[in-house]
């Protein structure tokens, strides 16, 4: 741990800013300062944090960049504002944690359990959740572009403001989902399931009537939509 300032102790409390940590130093603060280690304007750049416990731990424009934080007891956590571009999560246990306004841009969730966890007003965009654990997990007015969520059950869900453009949503659950705007442009949908799913404020732009009748049987689309679609095809709509 380096900073300007005097290195602090456990004793002198569990918050802790503007510091920047390196591992051994750390461990040691994490088995001394006891539940909820508060944390602000701090450095994690890089570092290998794998197996730490962070559990109920509180992060405020924190910076993980590139950090490894694979295996790690991360259940509810909470993250405001941090910069975690490239940070590995694989395999952590992320239970009922809640992530805000933060730049999770190409994060690697593999594994993971993700269960009740919250994601709000955050950067996805190239995320991958492969085999993630997601009973409960949501998404709010954030960007998945590109993002590999395969496999991930969106069932009776509301979505708001979901930008999916690029994902691949291949094997997807969005039976009986509401889609209060966002995107599927250009999104893979193999196997994916859209029965009852309300698209009617959804950019449908990129996909063609071919994928709608294949991939999305028993939607509920919007007459525009309808029609933009059947155009695609070279049919007029008069």
């Amino acid at each position: 741990m380096r900073s300007n300032t005097q290195e602090p102790s456990a004793e002198e409390g569990t918050l802790f800013s503007g510091l920047t940590f390196e591992r051994e130093a750390l461990t040691r603060l994490l088995r001394e300062c006891g539940d909820q280690p508060t944390f602000e304007h701090c450095s994690f750049n890089g570092e290998d944090l794998s197996n730490l416990d962070f559990r109920a731990a509180r992060f405020t424009q924190c910076d993980f960049e590139h950090a490894i934080l694979e295996h790690c007891e991360l259940a509810r956590s909470r993250w405001l504002a941090c910069k975690c571009a490239a940070a590995r999560f694989r395999y952590a246990n992320i239970s009922d944690a809640r992530f805000y306004r933060s730049d999770l841009n190409n994060t690697d969730w593999t594994g993971s359990k993700l269960g009740s966890a919250v994601f709000t007003e955050v950067k996805l965009t190239g995320a991958r959740f492969v085999d993630a654990r997601t009973l409960g997990l949501s998404f709010h007015d954030s960007l998945l572009v590109g993002a590999d969520l395969r496999g991930l059950s969106f069932r009776k869900q509301t979505l708001e403001a979901l930008n999916f453009s690029d994902a691949d949503l291949s094997d997807c659950d969005f039976r009986d989902a509401v889609f209060e705007g966002g995107s599927l442009s250009n999104a893979q949908l193999r196997n994916s399931r859209f029965d009852g799913a309300d698209l009617r404020s959804v950019d449908l732009s990129g996909l063609r009537l071919t994928d709608v009748l294949q991939h999305l049987k028993g939607t509920i689309l919007s007459v525009d939509q309808a029609v933009t679609l059947i155009g695609d095809c070279g049919v007029r709509v008069v």
